[in-house]
């Protein structure tokens, strides 16, 4: 059996009126598949941004050359992009309120536009 999660949420539907126009979204997980990652990269063009996962399944940290197996591409428009930013950067300061600082390794930050 499928499970199914439902939520209203405030939403501007495409077409209609802006002003906090209420649109129930329906999850529907039957077809959902988990993915682990714990390596992302991320391009873009004027269309579009290209987020790819995979795994990076070194185990020798000596090692010169990494190889990473690619298992995932999603590919975003600029504004589900900025929407996905927004999301991650408010859920990751959550986590931060909660649990403690994320602290990253040395050349892993990722550059921010201040």
């Amino acid at each position: 059996m499928a499970q199914k999660n439902e939520k209203t949420v405030q939403a501007a539907l495409p077409g209609a009126d802006a002003d906090n126009v209420k649109a129930t979204i329906r999850w529907d997980v039957a077809k959902m598949q988990t993915t682990y990652a714990n390596v992302c990269n991320v391009s873009s063009t004027r269309e579009e941004f290209t987020l790819l996962f995979g795994i990076n399944k070194t185990w020798n940290p000596e090692q010169r050359e990494l190889t990473v197996d690619i298992s995932d591409r999603v590919i975003l428009n600029p504004f589900a992009a900025k929407r996905l930013s927004l999301l991650l950067r408010n859920i990751v300061r959550q986590h931060e309120s909660r649990f403690g600082e994320i602290q990253l390794e040395a050349g892993e930050k990722p550059e921010e536009n201040a």
